[in-house]
């Protein structure tokens, strides 16, 4: 499967994520990508981290998710979809998946919220699920999720995920070698793909990055540069032995 990962601007807007996640969706078409994932929140932006963002606006949201919908059908390419979504719970980081035919499978919530993300009241989800596009299993964890969470992957992993994505943002940090070495080691424990995918930032903590069931960085994209990242995965190679032996009732 062709998957597409898309190292974005920071939105200004919900408006002006919109029009981001069409451009990005119509180059992953062009590419013929089976499938697309955004970073962490690119509707409307993520809280907290710099950038001017609009309070939250469910009728919005809720038509902006339907756009991107018929974008997904119109372009014929499945969707990862990041964003902020209000239920009877509160409020949640989720990510949504978007079929190639515009369907909502679902979405997977931030289960692990960031100690720097309680002032926004974010709640946590009710658990993690697989999706399907084009017969890959894969699952999703979002940002604090894959890099100080591992269990997150590795349920994934266990269950037949031959890929993780991982929506994300990660700005300046102190030790960017723990980001980077982090990606590499939620693969090879697990022996799957891990893409992780970074906004385009001046001063960026981790980029966008593919790493292969044997933890090797397959491709990244630049620093501060917007892009897609376009990879042919081959499933196959995901052979999960590592998740597999795990021993959950011996920890």
């Amino acid at each position: 499967m062709r998957i597409g990962l898309a190292q974005s601007r920071f939105p200004k807007s919900l408006a002006d994520g919109m029009d981001i996640v069409q451009q990005m969706i119509v180059q992953a078409s062009e590419q013929e990508c089976g499938i697309v994932c955004f970073p962490e929140s690119i509707l409307p932006g993520l809280r907290g981290v710099g950038f001017s963002v609009e309070e939250y606006d469910h009728t919005k949201m809720s038509a902006a998710l339907d756009e991107v919908c018929a974008w997904a059908k119109q372009y014929h390419v499945a969707v990862i979809l990041p964003t902020e979504w209000k239920d009877e719970d509160g409020m949640h980081l989720v990510a949504f998946v978007i079929s190639e035919e515009g369907e909502i499978q679902g979405y997977q919530t931030k289960n692990q919220i960031d100690p720097d993300e309680d002032q926004f009241d974010y709640v946590s989800g009710r658990g993690r699920q697989l999706f399907t596009v084009n017969h890959v299993s894969f699952g999703i964890v979002i940002c604090h999720e894959g890099w100080r969470y591992p269990e997150t992957v590795r349920w994934a992993a266990q269950r037949g995920a031959s890929i993780v994505f991982h929506p994300q943002f990660t700005g300046p940090v102190p030790n960017p070698e723990f980001y980077r070495g982090a990606m590499v080691c939620r693969s090879m424990e697990n022996n799957i793909y891990f893409a992780s995918v970074n906004y385009a930032l001046e001063d960026q903590g981790t980029t966008t990055t593919l790493v292969s069931p044997t933890g090797v960085k397959v491709s990244t994209l630049p620093e501060n540069e917007v892009g897609l990242l376009v990879w042919d995965i081959e499933p196959e190679q995901a052979h999960r032995l590592l998740a597999k032996r795990f021993r959950a009732e011996l920890v």
